[in-house]
């Protein structure tokens, strides 16, 4: 048996106290998540969460800070995720930009409307994310070195 892992980036964005999520498909569900997505080669993980935050969401964010990592394994699958994620500030919306294949719309909700819906995350991460924001969990960007 081997081991596979998947890295991947997040970003939690708070305005107004409501929390950027994206509805999206997973196989038959629609679930909910943080604009999120894999690392891509040649990339930086700070360009990585901009480029997956702006083609899930439509919004443009600046990080303001590294939120924390995550280490999931779903039971159903052979491979684990390493969620790096990213606290952001929205800045721009762009309302006409497509949205990536498998995205249905963006959204806002509160931590207790997300929290109430919790059958719907794609992962525990998702209210984790939420949870580390609020209790005011930042660590400074210059954690991550890419070398």
């Amino acid at each position: 048996m081997s081991w596979d892992s998947h890295i991947t980036v997040a970003c939690v964005i708070e305005r107004e106290g409501r929390f950027l999520l994206v509805e999206e498909r997973a196989g038959e569900d629609l679930v909910l998540n943080q604009p999120a997505g894999h690392w891509d080669e040649g990339e930086t993980l700070y360009a990585a969460a901009l480029r997956e935050t702006l083609e899930e969401s439509a919004w443009e964010v600046e990080l303001i800070a590294l939120l924390g990592l995550y280490a999931y394994k779903p039971a159903h699958l052979d491979h684990g995720f390493l969620r790096v994620a990213f606290a952001a500030k929205a800045l721009r919306h762009h309302p006409q930009q497509p949205l990536d294949s498998g995205i249905e719309r963006a959204l806002w909700m509160s931590r207790d409307e997300l929290a109430a819906c919790a059958e719907r995350h794609r992962s525990p991460m998702v209210l984790r994310g939420v949870d580390d924001y609020l209790a005011g969990k930042r660590y400074p960007l210059d954690l991550v070195n890419h070398l």
